[in-house]
């Protein structure tokens, strides 16, 4: 795709044509797409300005001094309430009325189901399209009387003669009285006629109807103001906004339309977070429901120690409650929950997702208990001992300062040494070189390991108690029962836990600032105690780190438009130009939303800036992990997620991903592998994250950025070109900074291809052999771990013999259905009167054959009644696949009446053969005699003894001391292997000796070897089908090992080799569910044989479970969210879904394609999103 793809498809651009004036304007559809007449569009108008009419009578009753200002909001509210009711009312009776006459009507189907046939102008098809009404009935009154409400309180606040006395000018009073009520209108219109789609949109569903609400929300908060103001007595602030807000108010369909302000689900949850976060030192939450429940908790521990009537009390309450508040509660909760109910609970309850949460024992609550004892002490002794003093460059509390200040630079060094570049810029010399393998690199890490536990210590121990010294010796805290008190040193005594690298950085801030402006007579000093200073700074840092992070962010795609020849589209020049000319508006746009702490919006991804609408930290309504576009490739997330998870843990609690705070995002790659890292919540020694798995299948986009990201890290770990001292980074300005690798346990994917393997005529001559070898030992296992089960459940008596009602493969023949060595097709049973002759398989069809455990599926080969057209599940088919793709007919007719003629029976000349036999339906097959005399010849017969040789029979409890002489002697056995070795090699291979050909062991290894008559009697028989698929399979695995590491010396390497590919490996198919299975079970080892009809190669696939190295960096988490706040627009206001669209192409610099991948779901497509894992970083 070249740059100059459309932003918007031609249907998308007419299709945006016509919502967004419907959104400028709260609701009315002036441009439809089609023919309407005239009076659709006058009855909106008349709809649109009724409320300015109705607050017009009562304006003009006030201005004519009949009525008060009072009286004049309560009858003009009446009367808006009144036709609020009358126009919802209409719209109940018209969609009644359309629903008895559709009944009798018959559906256009040919008309435009967006295009309405009015027939009057007051008629149900025009009052429904003008006010298609709620949802709900209780909305339905509710609407009304906040339209009422609203329109008496808006004509109360735009009084002529109120305006007049705020601003002294009739020119303005006019201005804002016209512009004031259009404001109003639009309100009115989106509550109670049609709600518009706003452009800041937030939930994907407006389940409840609260986007009706949003517009009034706004209205009502300047109003609020307003009356504030009228009752309030000589407050200049208060005027003095009146008069501002009285402005902005002419200017909100505007901050409606461009999407500034937030709906209210955002925006209460944004605002619960940053007073929780700035106001009350609390962090982010990863839930709405844990969001409230921390707020509330929070907001009543400051509104309580206001009332504490000591300052020791006071002191120690902060303490102990700031500590308690920084804990990981859910996670304690639970643990707690769980130890209450674990006499209740199940042993696989007990156990369930214990792996990834908090592991909260004694240990950890002694530790905290011990903690807070400390901290409690110390607080009250330095409290009750120090005496209280301002601050002097001699008081106590400015010597605890100088220890802060020193304590934050060895912080801060050892934080930044763990790095690979030191301030992202340049390469730290201290760090490992030439990073390759877990061996050399922990060797390399043991002296940085150190450094990490030091940081910890402090960042754990050390700094809180020494902030807490700060804190305990500051001469605000006696001034009791003051709101600024409680709420700065609430906020502070709890940040020194939850927070603690920059609650350390605000208290050195304040500090030095304290020690170089002395003066008791400065506003600082005079008017600001400690707490509110220190808010005060806090809230000043995280602005200047986000308008910093935003900057970047802007200059990034601004240079990139040019320097990146794919992001050059015509329009770049143009842009780049304004953007130079009003570079001042673009810095107060970037000012406003790192103020406000919401996105920076790139349209389109385009170097044009808007500011999107505020929103929680984590950007998605949705709880963490709830959606995932699951795939084969999630289980290889699933997997490393563990290890990845105790690897972070070190990592987070060294300090060598830098600084980590809620709202942080990182990337992870290894070979295919993409991690997208998101941390939501932090405290006290955790720290809550959601980890996603971005797709394995690369397309050209994915690809294009995940080379960049290979790029970026290979210069950062692998290159030896850092023999210079500070060598730069090469990427600076990315968003993408590396931090370190870590070492987790997953599995390296290795693929090769087997050409001069496969199609070697000498490997091919041997395969045959070596599968019969395979097969003896798959059999005998199998038999002998039968024995094991007969002897486990008593069956077994003395003489070793098994009775005939235990016998796992006795046949009933009583009753033959039908018959199992015939040449029967077995169309009639398995076509019922309910089957359709155009499915995939009748119905009837191997229902029930598929036993757990058992690998993949069973081909077995269906014929469709003679005439129908044939039909088969849609794969990949070779050229080969479709040569032997054929109807079977002419099939020799068979007597279903006929019985079988029982076997006869076998006798063993060793009474504990019985043992190991074959199940008796497994000797059926319609083997000619002279096969069988040839397998005799070809039969491994000193293989045959060497594997019973092996057998130890420990679960007998009285065996004879010969019994493996008599096993080998008894020659009645080894005829049963011989006839079962042959009947899996007739339906493998057929009768014939001739060497396979690599398009027939390919098939044979997946299964689908095209009908034979052997076939047909083995996959009737599932489990020997099964036994014979395991150990082809294993037979090509051994055939690539003796070309790979040469041929098999003796027996007992060969036995090696098997019991190996038994434990440790897992030999199929990457499509088997029981691949799957052994990736989770973390196999050792697994192996998959593949084909590329394309290039007409065989590949192989070998997955090897090893602690391997993973790269890590940091994202810039303003890129992120702007893209993010972007694509939310992009497909939730413009619908613009196409899948080859702009903002979706690859951009090497800004990781476009990766960063909508990692969005949540509908919006992205993540293949694996963890829930909330609770690291634990004590």
């Amino acid at each position: 795709m070249g740059p100059d793809v459309p932003l918007l498809n031609d249907y998308k651009q007419e299709f945006f044509l016509k919502r967004f004036p419907q959104t400028v304007l709260g609701g009315p559809r002036f441009k439809l797409g089609y023919c309407a007449p005239p009076y659709i569009y006058v009855n909106q108008i008349i709809l649109f300005l009724t409320p300015w009419v109705l607050g017009g009578v009562g304006t003009l009753l006030y201005q004519l001094g009949i009525m008060k200002d009072y009286c004049t909001a309560a009858l003009s509210g009446g009367l808006m309430f009144v036709t609020a009711l009358i126009l919802q009312m209409a719209n109940l009776y018209a969609k009644q009325k359309t629903v008895t006459v559709e009944r009798m009507q018959i559906q256009n189907t040919l008309t435009d189901e967006d295009e309405f046939e009015f027939s009057s102008c007051v008629g149900s098809e025009t009052v429904k399209f003008i006010i298609p009404g709620k949802k709900y009935i209780i909305n339905t009154i509710f609407h009304s009387l906040l339209a009422g409400v609203l329109c008496g309180l808006g004509t109360w606040y735009l009084l002529p003669n109120r305006i007049t006395l705020l601003y002294s000018n009739i020119g303005g009073t006019v201005m804002i009285f016209v512009f004031g009520w259009v404001t109003i209108c639009i309100g009115e219109y989106s509550l109670i006629i049609n709600t518009a789609t706003e452009t800041a949109t937030f939930q994907a569903l407006d389940t409840y109807e609260i986007t009706a609400l949003m517009r009034p929300f706004y209205i009502f908060v300047f109003i609020a103001v307003d009356l504030a103001h009228r009752f309030a007595v000589n407050t200049p602030i208060l005027e003095q906004t009146n008069q501002i807000l009285h402005i902005v108010f002419l200017f909100l369909p505007f901050l409606w339309a461009m999407g500034i302000l937030p709906p209210l689900d955002a925006l209460f949850l944004w605002g619960m977070e940053q007073l929780l976060e700035f106001g009350l030192g609390g962090s982010p939450m990863s839930s709405n429901t844990k969001l409230l429940v921390m707020f509330l908790i929070s907001a009543g521990t400051a509104i309580a120690s206001y009332f504490i009537p000591s300052t020791l009390g006071v002191i120690l309450f902060m303490t102990g409650f700031g500590f308690i508040l920084s804990l990981n509660l859910s996670e304690i909760g639970f643990a707690f929950k769980h130890t209450m109910s674990s006499h209740l609970a199940s042993g696989k309850s007990k156990n369930m997702h214990r792996g990834l949460r908090t592991q909260f024992g004694w240990r950890e609550f002694i530790f905290y208990v011990t903690v807070l004892t400390f901290a409690l002490i110390e607080a009250s002794l330095l409290h009750q001992f120090a005496a209280f003093s301002s601050f002097s460059t001699a008081s106590p509390q400015a010597i605890v300062s100088y220890f802060l200040i020193l304590l934050l630079t060895i912080m801060w060094i050892l934080r930044e040494i763990q790095r690979v570049y030191l301030f992202g810029v340049f390469r730290n010399p201290f760090y490992p070189k030439d990073v390759r393998t877990v061996t050399v690199f922990m060797e390399k890490q043991r002296r940085l390991m150190k450094v990490g536990v030091v940081r910890r210590i402090l960042l754990t121990l050390v700094s809180p108690f020494a902030m807490i010294a700060f804190l305990s010796l500051d001469h605000s805290l006696q001034n009791l029962h003051s709101v600024s008190v409680c709420i700065g040193f609430t906020r502070m005594f709890r940040m020194v836990w939850q927070n603690t690298e920059n609650a350390l950085l605000d208290i050195v801030v304040v500090s030095v600032a304290q020690m170089l402006v002395l003066s008791p007579d400065l506003w600082w000093n005079r008017s600001l105690d400690t707490g509110i200073r220190l808010l005060l700074v806090g809230i000043l840092r995280d602005r200047l780190l986000q308008f910093a992070s935003k900057l970047q962010f802007a200059i990034a795609i601004l240079l990139t438009s040019w320097t990146e020849k794919k992001q050059r589209r015509k329009s770049t020049a143009t842009l780049i130009t304004l953007n130079v000319v009003f570079f001042p508006i673009l810095l107060i746009f970037i000012a406003i939303s790192a103020l406000l702490s919401s996105p920076l919006l790139p349209l389109f991804t385009l170097p044009v800036f808007l500011i999107g609408f505020p929103r929680p930290v984590r950007s998605w309504p949705g709880p963490v992990g709830a959606a995932a576009c699951v795939c084969s490739d999630t289980v290889y997330y699933q997997q490393m997620v563990p290890s990845l998870a105790g690897a972070l843990q070190s990592a987070l609690a060294a300090g060598s991903l830098g600084l980590s705070l809620p709202g942080s995002h990182y990337l992870c790659r290894f070979q295919d592998r993409l991690v997208w890292i998101l941390v939501l919540e932090k405290g006290f020694t955790y720290c809550g994250v959601n980890i996603k798995g971005l797709e394995l299948q690369e397309t050209s986009c994915h690809a294009a950025e995940a080379h960049r990201v290979d790029e970026i890290f290979g210069m950062a770990f692998e290159h030896q070109e850092h023999t210079k001292i500070l060598s730069p980074n090469h990427h600076f300005g990315h968003i993408l900074t590396p931090c370190t690798v870590l070492p987790v346990r997953l599995y390296s994917d290795a693929r090769n291809v087997l050409s001069g393997i496969i199609d070697s005529h000498e490997n091919l001559k041997h395969l045959k052999d070596d599968f019969i070898k395979v097969l003896v030992w798959m059999l005998v296992q199998y038999c002998y771990k039968r024995s094991k089960t007969w002897e486990s459940s008593g069956s077994v008596n003395k003489k070793g013999s098994v009775p005939k009602t235990q016998h796992s493969g006795e046949v009933e023949r009583s009753q033959p259905p039908r018959e199992e060595d015939s040449f029967s097709v077995d169309t009639v049973e398995d076509w019922t009167d309910d089957s359709d002759i155009f499915d995939l398989e009748p119905s009837g069809r191997i229902k029930g054959k598929k036993e757990p455990g058992q690998m993949g599926t069973t081909p077995k080969v269906h014929l469709s009644i003679p005439g129908s057209v044939e039909t088969e599940t849609p794969r990949e088919m070779s050229p080969e696949d479709k040569l032997y793709k054929a109807v079977v007919l002419g099939l020799p007719a068979v007597d279903k009446g006929k019985q079988q003629e029982a076997l006869p029976q076998v006798e063993f000349s060793c009474s504990y053969s019985e043992l190991l036999s074959i199940p008796e339906e497994w000797r059926t097959a319609p083997v000619p005699s002279s096969k069988v005399n040839e397998m005799k010849q070809r039969f491994p017969e000193e293989w045959y003894h060497f594997i019973l040789s092996q057998l130890d029979f420990f679960h007998l409890k009285e065996k004879p001391s010969n019994l493996l002489e008599d096993l080998m002697k008894d020659k009645a056995l080894k005829d049963l292997y011989i006839h079962g070795v042959l009947s899996c090699c007739f339906g493998l291979f057929g009768l014939d000796n001739t060497v396979p050909a690599p398009s027939h062991v390919f098939r044979a290894y997946t299964g689908g070897i095209p009908w034979s008559v052997g076939l047909d009697w083995l996959t009737s028989k599932p489990e020997l089908f099964q036994l014979a698929l395991k150990a082809f399979r294993y037979t090509f695995k051994l055939m690539v090992d003796k070309a790979s590491l040469g041929p098999v010396e003796n027996f007992k390497e060969l036995v090696n080799y098997l019991e190996e590919y038994e434990n440790d490996w897992y030999i199929g198919l990457v499509s088997d569910l029981e691949w799957q299975q052994a990736v989770l079970q973390e196999k050792p080892y697994l192996f998959s044989l593949g084909h590329d009809p394309n290039m007409g190669i065989y590949t192989g696939r070998v997955l090897t479970l090893q602690e391997l190295l993973v790269q890590v960096g940091k994202l810039n988490d303003e890129a992120v969210r702007g893209q993010w706040a972007n694509l939310s627009w992009e497909l939730l206001y413009a619908t613009n879904d196409d899948e080859e669209r702009y903002s979706i192409q690859a951009h090497p610099v800004l990781l476009r394609n990766l960063t909508v991948q990692a969005a949540d779901p509908p919006l992205g497509y993540p293949v694996y999103s963890s829930e909330l894992l609770h690291l634990p970083l004590l």
